[in-house]
């Protein structure tokens, strides 16, 4: 016996109510299995394009994140190399600041030194400050602190506390220096222009500075100088630095020189074998300037050396060294 063929449609009851008829719907079986099975479908494309979805936005986000990890990982790379950088130069800087106030410190034991013979020799009234003496860094040591456990604000104020008192002892030295180089180059020119070496290769005088008897008449005389031995060709040098105002020769004087010194000296030589200066020429202390001889109102060789000051003859014997 064949099977009866199934039944195209499929009959819904629908209640409403207790009180009401049961309505009957029928409707075809496909509809029936398709409306739910097109749903599923639905609701799964859905997931699906959801989960797609999800998976994209995680996707770029977790590229971003890495792209800001990336970025973030470089700016901080950045910082730290130019935290080191800055550290080294802290520690330069720190060194230089050490290394110039040692050298200013020199400058300063110089300019001291300076003065102190500006005082001895001159009559200078400048003071300069006394400078510390530094200490010897020959032996050193201490604890390693690395310098970021420094608070560079305090290193770096103390650096720029260093530079500024410096840049105060260099503008004070640069005010002072130049006022004791001219006090210092006007001794010198003081001290090389005042007659005090001694003119010859000899010291012994034969006659000294006042008066005598004069070798020619015997009677007495007033001698303006002083009378050094010496032989014929022996060299004579300038006592001091000048100018020399006669170079020339004289029947008493011989062959003669005047030389004129700061404040208001001169040096004359006479009775000398030859002169090897010109009139107007500039002298240098102890400079040959001539040869010992006996020219002149002289009974032998030597030199007749005389000191005058402001047009006065002077003995010429404290002068000499």
């Amino acid at each position: 016996m064949k099977n009866a063929p199934l039944s195209r449609k499929m009959t819904l009851l629908v209640l409403q109510d207790a009180n009401q008829s049961v309505k009957q719907i029928q409707v075809s079986k496909p509809l029936v299995i398709t409306v739910p099975l097109v749903a599923l479908l639905s609701i799964s494309s859905l997931i699906v394009s959801l989960q797609a979805y999800s998976n994209h936005t995680a996707a770029s986000l977790e590229q971003e994140l890495q792209s800001s990890n990336t970025q973030l990982q470089a700016v901080v790379t950045d910082k730290e190399e130019a935290i080191r950088r800055l550290q080294h130069q802290l520690v330069t800087l720190t060194a230089e600041s050490k290394n110039m106030r040692s050298q200013i410190k020199k400058v300063s034991q110089m300019e001291n030194e300076l003065q102190q013979i500006i005082n001895k020799f001159g009559t200078g009234n400048s003071k300069t400050s006394e400078a510390a003496t530094p200490g010897d860094t020959s032996y050193i040591g201490g604890e390693f602190i690395a310098v970021h456990d420094v608070d560079s604000r305090i290193s770096g104020q103390a650096t720029r506390d260093d530079y500024a008192e410096m840049s105060a002892l260099i503008q004070a030295m640069l005010h002072r220096i130049p006022a004791m180089v001219d006090q210092a180059e006007a001794i010198h020119e003081s001290m090389s222009g005042t007659p005090s070496l001694w003119p010859t290769l000899s010291r012994r005088t034969t006659s000294s500075f006042g008066y005598r008897t004069d070798p020619f008449t015997k009677k007495a005389a007033f001698h303006a100088g002083v009378d050094i031995s010496g032989e014929i060709g022996d060299p004579i040098y300038s006592a001091g630095a000048g100018t020399v105002l006669q170079a020339d020769h004289s029947p008493a004087r011989g062959n003669f020189i005047i030389i004129q010194h700061p404040g208001g000296l001169q040096t004359w030589y006479m009775h000398l074998n030859k002169i090897q200066v010109n009139t107007g020429e500039k002298v240098t202390k102890g400079e040959v300037i001539g040869k010992l001889g006996s020219t002149g109102r002289s009974t032998g060789p030597h030199l007749h050396f005389q000191v005058v000051k402001e047009n006065e003859p002077v003995d010429p014997v404290p002068y000499l060294n």
